[in-house]
């Protein structure tokens, strides 16, 4: 799939605030976003984008390799090949030529994910591939190298005759080594810091506020429980104020008080680039469900016996656990902690909240019920065992359903959570969450025992499954035993 056109215009606009005096040596780059083909496919001539690398040790030294078909020594970098973002194709082509990981590098705070320079070279023509002379629009991003001791590298023979870690006065393109001088002024000096930051909020009392982020391409850590936070951006001033945009931008409302760093973590984006994240902590005893939250599905506290349940983002129990050690609650215990209610204080959005069960038998055939076709949302089709929620857990209401509809027994820690749908149908619909439990274990044979909502349950080989299956259901069977997640989204309210 083509790297769209209104990503590349970003970058290169993006990277053009910072530089307005190279517009008009940038004029071709825009001619050719301006025309009918693809700006980043080799074939489209007279000229096309490439993307490059400037990697950078911690003693300020920028690696380089010998390129065997000019015999000059280059910056890692190549052409785009069906990358999503055109620094996803630097990061592809640093680690295909020089056999360093996505994981060994990092962004920079002085240019994130900005272009630090936008190189414009000619081409000679390669009769052998069948090339005439051309130009390359090369965007060029930094990177860290985040260990200490270099890792060994593995280059790629067939392109690369050696590598060599160059000081910044040294860099062989005067465009990028006059950038790279004027960027250490501004504190460019190889090594890795946070460009991220998220809140650790607490009560006091033992619950911790927990954000339900959307399950979609290019969310970090998609359909998983994560505290609330982002990146820097280049006009936050420090991580402080960088946590303060996020959470006016995602959580208007929600006020914190006694802000302070706590811990400096470590998470992987969606590239596969290390991101150092500076962890704050704050408290808070608000009610989630009068935030109004403008990204992500919702707000929950928890406490920490009620982790094992989540679908956390990599690391973030051991986190929460190693707080709560450290600060006991203070006086009484609060309620106890709901997963999921159909409740909420008056004036506020309600979310429709729904369980669905993921059940096999020994033979690994999945159960399905036929709904009624005067029922409320399947019709006359094969579908999970499922239920609303009332002012109930969410396990306890799949519990329940279970014994009502199909007399099957399931004891709550046997259920786990797999899979996350949030669906808004319209700007004035009630939004409505589904949750997918697939159960370890349970016992009873499935019987029906509400012959108006489901005529008939029977267990499917997933690979003969009925053509009349509802396709939201059939989406996640092929997901869960594929071993990924399926999102299903529907109106956009962002």
């Amino acid at each position: 799939m083509p790297l769209p056109r209104s990503h590349i215009r970003r970058t290169a606009e993006a990277y053009l605030a910072r530089h307005p005096h190279e517009r008009d040596s940038l004029a071709g780059l825009m001619s050719l976003l301006d025309g009918a083909d693809d700006p980043a496919d080799r074939g489209t001539l007279p000229g096309h984008v490439t993307c490059s690398a400037a990697v950078i040790d911690r003693e300020q030294r920028v690696l380089h390799i010998g390129h065997r078909g000019t015999g000059l020594l280059l910056n890692p970098g190549g052409h785009v090949e069906g990358d999503r973002t055109l620094l996803g194709a630097a990061l592809r082509e640093v680690c295909e030529e020089t056999g360093l990981r996505p994981g060994d590098l990092c962004l920079t705070p002085q240019f994130l994910g900005v272009p630090i320079d936008i190189d414009v070279h000619d081409i000679d023509a390669s009769p052998a591939k069948g090339e005439g002379a051309h130009q390359h629009f090369d965007f060029r991003f930094v990177f860290y190298l985040v260990p200490e001791q270099h890792p060994r590298l593995a280059l790629q023979d067939d392109e690369v005759s050696g590598a060599r870690w160059l000081d910044f006065a040294d860099v062989r393109s005067g465009t990028l080594r006059a950038k790279l001088l004027d960027a250490r002024d501004q504190g460019l000096d190889g090594r890795p810091e946070p460009v991220n930051a998220s809140v650790l909020i607490h009560d006091g009392h033992g619950r911790y506020l927990l954000h339900l982020r959307d399950q979609r391409a290019g969310i970090w850590a998609p359909g998983t429980f994560a505290l609330l936070g982002g990146g820097r951006t280049r006009d936050d001033a420090s991580l402080e104020a960088t946590l303060r945009r996020e959470l006016t931008e995602e959580a208007p409302g929600l006020e914190m008080v006694d802000l302070a760093p706590y811990a400096l973590e470590e998470a992987t984006s969606v590239d596969g680039l290390a991101v150092p994240i500076q962890v704050f902590q704050a408290r808070w005893s608000g009610d989630p469900e009068t935030v109004d939250l403008h990204e992500g599905v919702l707000l929950r506290w928890f406490t920490p016996d009620n982790l094992e349940r989540l679908n956390l983002s990599p690391g973030l129990g051991d986190l929460i656990r190693r707080h709560a050690a450290e600060h006991p609650p203070a006086g009484s215990p609060p309620p106890p902690t709901r997963l999921l209610r159909n409740e909420a204080p008056e004036g506020t959005e309600l979310h429709i909240v729904g369980v669905h069960l993921y059940l096999e038998d020994t033979h690994g055939r999945i159960l399905l019920g036929l709904r009624h076709p005067d029922s409320a949302y399947a019709g006359s089709l094969w579908h999970f065992l499922a239920g609303h929620c009332e002012r109930e857990e969410a396990v306890s209401c799949l519990v329940r359903e279970a014994q009502e509809e199909a007399g099957l027994v399931i004891e709550p820690d046997e259920l786990e959570l797999v899979h996350l749908v949030h669906l808004v149908d319209s700007p004035s619909a009630r939004p409505r969450i589904g949750l997918l439990f697939r159960a370890r274990a349970w016992s009873g044979t499935p019987t029906v025992r509400e012959p108006d909502r489901c005529v008939e349950w029977r267990f499917w080989n997933p690979k003969d499954l009925p053509a009349d299956v509802v396709p939201y259901t059939r989406q996640v069977i092929e997901g869960v035993l594929a071993g990924r997640l399926y999102s299903q989204t529907g109106w956009d309210r962002r």
